[in-house]
């Protein structure tokens, strides 16, 4: 039985029950190469549309664990897509500037455009997980920012953003298994932090936070996707197989353009 990447709202979600090395029978990394790289033509085309239309957006939230592979399906999956409307946002540790505001503002302010393809490397979920596992609030604070965060996300739907969310999955032992890859490749090394491996000592209480998130914030107008993600191929073929489902049923339009242009001679 296929393993389902999405699940109904309010149904409790244990990552145990999923399997992060899974893939369908059917597949295999060859094939899934050749899919992402058609895939890839299809977006750019519809992502200049989106761009024409300049009426709505496409959010990508990309969370995980350390070495889940945010970056490397980022790298993989928009290849090709526009530059100049598409935008990969990053976040970090806050600024004692966004410290001073209430923490959805740097986020708002990140969002993509009319006629964009923004992308969320971490996003506002930092502020249920991080802060959480850490203790940097406390815990009165952080429980109601689940709310808080459907009543954004609803905002934008409303407001015209597609918000597609992805959890990148992968398993405690593949974790291990990419860290050690980092340190034993000179040309990688430069990505290690011991402070890597504080955060690894903390994997049960991160998965108890990401179970919560995704539990709390999978809704209609914004679900959670659990992407297996042990199997890089596999994790960028899941990935860009929504986007393309995303985006076509967004169904962009060129804008109609002025009566009688078809007549016109440039001289």
């Amino acid at each position: 039985m296929p393993q389902p990447l999405t699940f109904p709202p309010g149904e409790k979600i244990r990552l145990n029950d999923f399997d992060a090395a899974y893939v369908d029978d059917d597949l295999d990394k060859a094939s899934a190469k050749s899919e992402i790289k058609q895939n890839a033509k299809r977006m750019a085309d519809l992502a200049y549309q989106l761009y024409a239309e300049n009426r709505r957006a496409l959010l990508l939230v990309l969370q995980g664990m350390d070495t889940a592979g945010k970056d490397g399906t980022i790298r993989t999956v928009m290849r090709g897509i526009n530059p100049q409307s598409c935008q990969v946002v990053p976040f970090k540790q806050p600024s004692h500037e966004e410290l001073d505001h209430d923490f959805l503002w740097r986020i708002h302010r990140a969002v993509p455009r009319r006629g964009n393809i923004g992308i969320f490397n971490r996003s506002h979920y930092e502020d249920v997980l991080v802060v959480r596992v850490h203790s940097l609030v406390p815990v009165a604070e952080w429980q109601t920012r689940f709310d808080r965060i459907n009543e954004f996300e609803r905002l934008l739907s409303e407001g015209g953003t597609k918000i597609v969310k992805c959890f990148l999955h992968i398993s405690k032992q593949q974790q291990r298994a990419r860290l050690q890859a980092r340190l034993d490749n000179p040309q990688k090394r430069w990505k290690f932090s011991r402070g890597d491996l504080d955060e690894r000592k903390l994997w049960d209480q991160y998965q108890a936070a990401y179970e919560d998130a995704v539990t709390r914030c999978n809704t209609e107008h914004a679900p959670w996707h659990i992407i297996p993600s042990d199997r890089k191929w596999y994790r960028n073929l899941m990935v860009s197989r929504l986007l393309l489902r995303t985006l076509d049923e967004m169904a962009p339009q060129f804008p109609v353009a002025e009566p009688g242009l078809e007549n016109v001679v440039v001289e």
